[in-house]
């Protein structure tokens, strides 16, 4: 079955959240999981720390280099992810929907590329 990655678009505003005001949305989140879980469309999900909190890790050339905090400075940013299978993708922009109204974010729905170089 064809595999999607969900990815959530966190900003500057969904970071300011208090704790109180992101306990529903952790909540909505987690009966999401379960409901991902319980009709075999889950594979795997995180959340991610803020941009300030990278590593950037650069082997192309003769030494490695290391760099702290983002590649990129961007107003948005990867928040969390979900890993997901769908028959189609229909149902995995159905399903990215429900997450958009879970984490009351936006969400980008990618499919995993399929053949020689890519996953199957």
């Amino acid at each position: 079955m064809p595999q999607y990655l969900l990815s959530v678009v966190d900003d500057e505003f969904t970071r300011k959240r208090s704790a109180e005001e992101a306990r529903p949305i952790f909540e909505a989140v987690d009966a999401f999981n379960t409901k991902l879980r319980q009709d075999g469309s889950w594979v795997f999900a995180g959340g991610l720390s803020e941009p300030a909190m990278a590593t950037t890790v650069d082997a192309r050339g003769p030494e490695v280099v290391l760099a702290d905090g983002p590649f990129v400075e961007t107003k948005e940013y990867l928040g969390g992810f979900w890993i997901i299978q769908a028959p189609d993708l229909d149902v995995a922009l159905e399903l990215a929907a429900q997450a958009s109204r879970a984490c009351d974010g936006k969400v980008e729905v990618r499919p995993f590329e399929t053949g020689p170089q890519g996953a199957e």
